[in-house]
């Protein structure tokens, strides 16, 4: 209802945030601008972190990227709801400039010092948390038909850079050396770091802050726990956040360690390496657009989820006997098909749960799947070293890749507790979608929570999910099936 008559453009004008006149508003490009530089930084040192990592760790190279990955993981999982609570009340862009500062910092570290590199990357998840502030900048600045688009924008931005940068990495290591990618991603980060603090303006204006500038934060607001303890309140949800947990655990260990074991162990190259990157993630996407839509109206939610872990069990399977390049191409086609699965799982959580627990329970789902990203990397690591899978001529061993067999038995199981799953929960159940949210300049509330007539919590008011457990990175569209090690970084 714009009274200038002015159409409506980032959703700004019609939530009438009150900036300061002349000062630049914030808009989702800002955001796409600010993922698309960290992330491709990133992504072009895929080629010489491999080389480091296990120059750096010739004896024990999956063991280390195990423990250095999970580390980092566990940190992110730990801090996510502490940074997203502070952002609140400090503003975004802040907090922007130091999730991208401190990811970003270990870059130049990889030629200086290789043992300070992977220390500054375990270490720097405690700031490894950019999607969560994005989302939530995002959330600030669009209003709630337009958010979905917006998110999806964003998304789409990462996968660009994820399909394009490996690629461009490999070539220019090939071509000049490991020493100018690490120049340029450096440069790049710089660039982004540069970008926020000279064009990116604050999409929280003080007038949607708490009254007081320093206003407490709760214990509640930070601990990253706190959605976890209401698993088994539901017999439905503690089903689905098993399957979740039984799935993405080993899908977790397999990002982090997986393209280290195409290029050591089946000896691929690093242009093959990247091009594996690109393909994959392009088929990955049309299975996320076109196949998920077509499966989920032809066979449901449930049959839909069933046959993503069907598909999560072969790949995992055939990655784990697979001794030749052919094979891990074959298999990778097969990851593809198996990103319908988090989709899917997320639909149903929507249909099972009242309108009012929604927020709660895609809440514990991003809990779980955060807390496997610190979990599911050692889990690998330790596997490769209690098989003494160093990275010697696959021919030598009888099974190549052990810990993709374990990951194969544990989604195994989650395909079995996946049945159990109902596919409505009762007359209750809403006809589709998403619960849609409103954003935090639309309602921002920072007093504690109460406890209605049966006991039951305000689920992830938004106080609490401005850190994005719903917005988080993690509910994007999970278009990315294979392990890629820029996710963690």
């Amino acid at each position: 209802n714009l009274q200038d008559g002015s159409s409506p453009g980032t959703g700004l004008e019609s939530l009438d945030l009150g900036y300061p006149q002349g000062m630049v508003e914030p808009s989702v490009l800002h955001a796409v601008v600010v993922i698309f530089l960290e992330f491709f930084s990133w992504g072009l040192l895929t080629t010489p972190m491999l080389t480091v990592l296990h120059e750096t760790f010739p004896q024990h190279t999956f063991l280390m990227n195990g423990l250095i990955h999970g580390v980092k993981g566990l940190l992110s999982f730990l801090s996510a709801p502490l940074i997203g609570a502070l952002s609140d009340v400090w503003g975004r862009k802040s907090f922007l400039l130091l999730t991208v500062f401190f990811t970003c910092a270990p870059i130049p570290l990889m030629k200086i010092s290789p043992w300070w590199y992977f220390a500054a990357i375990s270490m720097s998840g405690v700031f490894a948390v950019t999607f969560s502030v994005i989302f939530a900048y995002v959330a600030d600045i669009t209003a709630e038909h337009e958010r979905s688009t917006a998110y999806g924008l964003v998304s789409a931005t990462f996968a660009a850079s994820l399909v394009t940068s490996p690629a461009i990495g490999a070539y220019l290591s090939v071509t000049y050396g490991d020493t100018l990618v690490v120049i340029l991603a450096t440069a790049i980060a710089l660039l982004d770091i540069c970008f926020i603090l000279v064009a990116v303006p604050e999409s929280l204006p003080e007038k949607m802050r708490p009254a007081s500038w320093g206003a407490p934060i709760s214990w509640e607001q930070a601990d990253p726990f706190a959605s976890l303890r209401k698993v088994g309140q539901d017999s439905t949800v503690l089903l689905i956040c098993i399957t979740v947990f039984l799935s993405y655990l080993p899908e977790a260990g397999q990002y982090s360690s997986f393209f280290l074991y195409l290029r050591q162990v089946i000896r691929f190259r690093s242009e093959t390496v990247a091009a594996f990157i690109a393909v994959v993630g392009i088929l990955s996407i049309v299975a996320q657009t076109v196949v998920l839509g077509i499966l989920m109206r032809s066979i449901g939610n449930k049959n839909t989820i069933l046959l993503g872990l069907g598909f999560q069990i072969l790949q995992l399977a055939w990655y784990g006997f697979g001794s030749q390049p052919w094979m891990m191409w074959a298999a990778g086609a097969v990851a593809a098909m198996s990103s319908i699965t988090f989709p899917a799982i997320s639909a149903i959580v929507s249909r099972n749960a009242d309108s009012d627990q929604q927020g709660v329970v895609q809440g514990m789902i991003t809990g779980i799947r955060g807390l496997c990203n610190g979990l599911g990397p050692a889990f690998y690591g330790f596997i490769f070293y209690l098989f003494h899978m160093e990275l010697t001529d696959v021919d030598s061993s009888i099974i190549p890749g052990p810990p993709f067999l374990f990951g194969a038995c544990s989604v195994l199981l989650s395909l079995l507790v996946a049945l159990f799953i109902p596919e409505h929960s009762g007359p209750g159940v809403r006809p589709g979608g998403y619960k849609k949210y409103s954003s935090v300049a639309q309602s921002h509330s920072h007093s504690p929570p109460s406890s209605g007539a049966e006991g039951k919590e305000p689920l992830l008011d938004d106080s609490l999910c401005v850190y994005s457990w719903e917005r988080s990175y993690w509910m994007r569209p999970k278009w990315h099936p294979i392990p890629f090690i820029v996710h963690y970084l």
